[in-house]
């Protein structure tokens, strides 16, 4: 597409600037062979940048370079910002100064494409219709925490159109102003999404960070098929000021990293309470302040996890490969029980309804306050038909006309679906069993092999909706690699009831470290 040539162009050009003209010069300097920071941690980034090895212009710098080498090739990244040297050589020099001011002071973080920003970059949930839009009038929320804890918002990445909420036949990690993004472990296959850019770039070491946004399974399902870790927190430990939303009732950023500590030391920085968005208010959000407190050697010791077999399938090598993580677990002190939730159709059907509902109120609000022509979903849909051959020349826009089609939120029919999606979800479902088992969390694969990418079909393959549970009630979950099949990432979901990320955490550290399943994509070393 159009919009995918021009877009490779700027980041190749920007990566032969960085390469020939653009670094700064004397002690920014550093050969670009001098680096090699594949599978670098947040920790071991710091050291060096203490130690004066490293300085955050030359991070910066690096991680360009290997955009403009790599990312024609897995499209994962739309634009990467053009005030990134002026921030980092600040930053540098606080460092110099002696000031520090969080773990991720001089790390860059890439963010999806539907997180505001104002400065010089687009906020488009990957349409054209909001190219042109006006700059957000302020950063979204989690942006301003991340400024001020030091991180370096690097670039946007695509994502899967409108958060994957636009056609009923959608292909993952599509989207209008950026074309198709791959998965870097086999490129014809899917990156799941609709965090997709987001997963693949920390996948491929274009970044350290990224951050992604989930209503249902869009951080936790592209973290799995890039083999990477995805928090999704509790509904409110995040705020959702600034993100353009699908729905209030589910909607949440969440950390995307290679290792679950800097997934965590992420998630620290993003927390804060909102005067702007009520929800971080609400009761048991207990705004814990540092949660790498959690990441213990001995978290699975004692603990009782229920695991969901109903969220297996019928895949031989997938029951396999999860059987032996279920021994990884035991073999760290926790007791398995079965478990099953009821009520699974009847659940889907009700979050279907509370979707489509909010999207529509909640959007219309967001472009509302924006500004620009599109005002309204109804625009949106117009600017669709309208620009047919660059928007809607794989699939259509079914979720939106159905959106349109809902009236607003006192209607009887939406306050019904979502009393029922919470009941069954919360009391009926995660809270009724772990109350009457005394459980701690919950386990299911994360997902099954991805499948191929195939932009006239849409997705495909047996996609494992064991993220729904937790999205729909507004609980935690975390997902952590868990081996290969046929070369493919396979994750492990871990899932809880409300503000249990503390469990949540030290359960998944302790898998993690026991298993040690994160490998990178062999596509990279194509590229050494």
């Amino acid at each position: 597409m159009a919009a995918t040539k021009i877009r490779n162009t700027l980041i190749a050009i920007l990566g032969a600037c960085v390469l020939l003209a653009c670094a700064p010069q004397g002690e920014d300097s550093v050969p670009r062979a001098s680096l090699t920071l594949d599978e670098v941690t947040i920790g071991e980034l710091q050291g060096m940048m203490q130690a004066g090895d490293l300085s955050s212009v030359q991070l910066v710098d690096y991680y360009i370079d290997r955009i403009a080498q790599l990312d024609p090739q897995l499209n994962s990244i739309l634009e990467i910002n053009p005030d990134v040297h002026e921030i980092a050589r600040a930053l540098d020099a606080e460092r110099l100064g002696g000031q520090i001011r969080s773990a991720l002071h001089g790390i860059p973080v890439l963010l999806k494409d539907n997180i505001d920003t104002a400065d010089n970059m687009h906020t488009t949930a990957g349409s054209l219709a909001l190219l042109d839009s006006p700059t957000p009038a302020e950063d979204a929320f989690l942006v301003r925490r991340l400024r001020a804890a030091g991180a370096i918002i690097l670039g946007k990445t695509n994502l899967s159109e409108w958060a994957n909420f636009r056609s009923t036949s959608s292909s993952s990690g599509w989207s209008g102003r950026g074309g198709q993004t791959h998965n870097p472990y086999l490129l014809d296959r899917s990156p799941c999404g609709s965090s997709s850019g987001s997963g693949v770039a920390v996948a491929a070491n274009l970044t350290v960070l990224a951050v992604g946004t989930e209503t249902d399974g869009s951080v936790v399902c592209p973290a799995a098929f890039n083999g990477i870790v995805g928090i999704k927190p509790s509904l409110g430990l995040i705020s959702r000021s600034g993100i353009i939303p699908i729905a209030h009732s589910q909607d949440t950023a969440g950390p995307m990293a290679r290792t679950l500590t800097d997934a965590t030391l992420l998630l620290n920085a993003m927390v804060g309470v909102d005067s702007n968005d009520a929800i971080t208010t609400v009761p048991g959000n207990n705004g814990i302040g540092d949660y790498t407190q959690f990441l213990r050697d001995d978290g699975l010791m004692g603990t009782r996890i229920g695991v969901v077999r109903q969220l297996f399938n019928d895949s031989p090598a997938l029951n396999d490969l999860m059987e032996m993580q279920l021994e990884i677990l035991r073999a760290g002190g926790a007791t398995l029980i079965d478990v099953e939730f009821e009520f699974m159709t009847e659940l889907n059907d009700a979050e279907n309804e509370v979707l489509l509902y909010e999207f529509k109120t909640d959007l219309n609000q967001y472009l509302e306050n924006r500004g620009g022509e599109m005002r309204s979903l109804q625009d949106l849909i117009r600017f669709n038909q309208d620009h047919a051959e660059q928007e809607m020349r794989y699939f259509g826009q079914e979720l939106f006309a159905q959106a349109q089609a809902k009236g607003d939120l006192s209607e009887a029919a939406y306050l019904s679906a979502l009393r029922t999606a919470k009941e069954l979800s919360q009391a009926k479902g995660i809270d009724a069993l772990i109350a009457a088992l005394q459980l701690d969390a919950f386990v299911a694969p994360s997902n099954d092999v991805a499948w191929l990418i195939d932009l006239i079909g849409g997705d495909g393959g047996d996609y494992i909706p064991s993220s729904t549970l937790a999205a729909v009630a507004g609980y935690p979950s975390i997902t952590v690699p868990a081996g290969f099949i046929k070369d493919l990432p396979i994750g492990i979901l871990f899932f809880g009831p409300a503000f249990s990320e503390p469990a949540l955490i030290a359960i998944a550290y302790d898998y993690e470290q026991r298993s040690q399943a994160r490998q990178p994509p062999a596509f990279l070393e194509t590229y050494k």
